[in-house]
C-alpha cells in the first residue's frame, strides 16, 4: 500500500527539482555555462544554498542535468521526425531530421551550446551523458541502416589508406553497415553539426540568407554522400 506523505515528498523533489534546472537555464542564457553557480541559483530561488546541495550536490551535477535534458530534447525531435516519416524515401526522411535538429537548436540556443559549443572550463562530462549524446547519431543512421536493408545504398569511395580505421569505426558504431558507409556517415554527422553550429552562433551572417533553404540543400547533399540515392 502506497504512503501518501510519500508521494507529496517525491512530487515536491520533482517540481523544486524542475525549477532549479529552469532557472539555471535562464542563467545559461544570460551568463553562460562557464558562470553557472550553485548559490545564484539559490539566491534566484530564494533557497540557502544549503537546501539546493540536498538536489544536486555541486555545480557539475547541475551541469550534468542540463547537458542530459539537452541532449535527451534534441534526441527526441530526431527521433519523433524519422519516425513521423515512415512512407518516404531515404533522403527526404535524412532530410527531415536534420531539419528537426536544426528547429531545436535554434529554439533553444542556448541549451545548444552547452552541449554543442565550446567545452565549460572545469568540467568533464561522465559516463551518464553517453547514450544522451548518442540519440541523434542513432536516428540519422536508422535511416541509413533502413535504406540499406531495403532499397539498397550507393557505395561512397573509400580511400585505402581510410580503410583500416573506416573498419575500426563500423565495428565500435554500426558493424552491420558497410566501412565505407560508416565513414562517410561520420562525416556527414561532423557536418551537420557544423552547419547548425555556423547559424547558431551567427557565422552566416551576411554570408548565407536564405538560411533553411540552404540548410535543406546542404543535408541532401549529404544523404547522397552517405549512400542515400533516393
Amino acid at each position: 500500500m502506497s504512503n501518501p506523505a510519500q508521494g507529496v515528498r517525491a512530487r515536491a523533489r520533482i517540481e523544486a527539482t524542475a525549477a532549479i534546472k529552469d532557472e539555471a537555464r535562464r542563467q545559461l542564457a544570460h551568463e553562460g555555462a562557464a558562470k553557472l553557480s550553485l548559490r545564484a541559483v539559490a539566491r534566484e530561488l530564494g533557497l540557502a544554498s544549503s537546501a539546493l546541495y540536498r538536489y544536486f550536490p555541486s555545480r557539475d551535477d547541475l551541469l550534468t542535468a542540463l547537458i542530459i535534458d539537452a541532449y535527451d530534447a534534441i534526441g527526441a525531435a530526431a527521433e519523433a521526425a524519422r519516425d513521423r516519416t515512415a512512407d518516404v524515401t531515404p533522403v527526404r526522411r535524412w532530410i527531415l531530421v536534420c531539419e528537426a535538429v536544426r528547429g531545436w537548436a535554434l529554439a533553444h540556443p542556448h541549451e545548444y551550446a552547452l552541449i554543442y559549443g565550446s567545452p565549460v572550463p572545469g568540467y568533464h562530462a561522465p559516463q551518464d551523458t553517453v547514450s544522451s549524446a548518442a540519440r541523434v547519431a542513432e536516428a540519422l543512421v536508422g535511416v541509413v541502416r533502413q535504406a540499406y536493408r531495403g532499397r539498397g545504398l550507393a557505395q561512397p569511395v573509400l580511400p585505402a589508406a581510410l580503410r583500416p580505421e573506416a573498419e575500426r569505426m563500423a565495428a565500435a558504431l554500426a558493424p552491420d553497415l558497410p566501412p565505407q558507409v560508416v565513414a562517410a556517415f561520420v562525416a556527414a554527422w561532423a557536418e551537420l553539426f557544423g552547419l547548425i553550429g555556423f547559424e547558431v552562433f551567427g557565422q552566416f551572417h551576411r554570408v548565407v540568407e536564405d538560411r533553411e533553404e540552404f540548410f535543406r540543400h546542404a543535408v541532401a547533399r549529404l544523404a547522397h554522400e552517405v549512400g542515400l540515392e533516393h
